[in-house]
């Protein structure tokens, strides 16, 4: 049961990240392709990173996993802000997020 499960959170964790490939090449501007590509790459190395943990079998190497997957939530929080302002400085402020 536990095989089972740990492929099926690798398994949405790898269509999490085709999601946000998509997101990435058919959104139409800076914001909207940062915000698909950011949400689901978090989730789908968060879903990649448990199933792998339960696969493990040492705690170490679940501890390793979750720390890979907490510096990966952290570089991509900081290099995505740092890509959103750099765009809204070079546009100007001229376009803002829409609802």
């Amino acid at each position: 049961m536990a095989l089972v499960l740990a492929w099926g959170l690798i398994l949405m964790g790898a269509g999490f990240f085709l999601a946000g490939t998509i997101g990435l090449l058919r959104f139409p501007n800076v914001f909207s392709r940062l915000h698909a590509l950011t949400k689901a790459d978090n989730v789908g190395l968060g879903l990649l990173a448990l199933g792998l943990a339960i696969l493990a079998g040492s705690p170490w190497v679940v501890l390793k996993l979750a720390l890979i997957w907490l510096l990966a939530l952290l570089a991509g929080t900081v290099s995505c802000h740092l890509i959103a302002r750099y765009a809204l400085r070079e546009q100007g402020g001229r376009e803002q997020a829409r609802p």
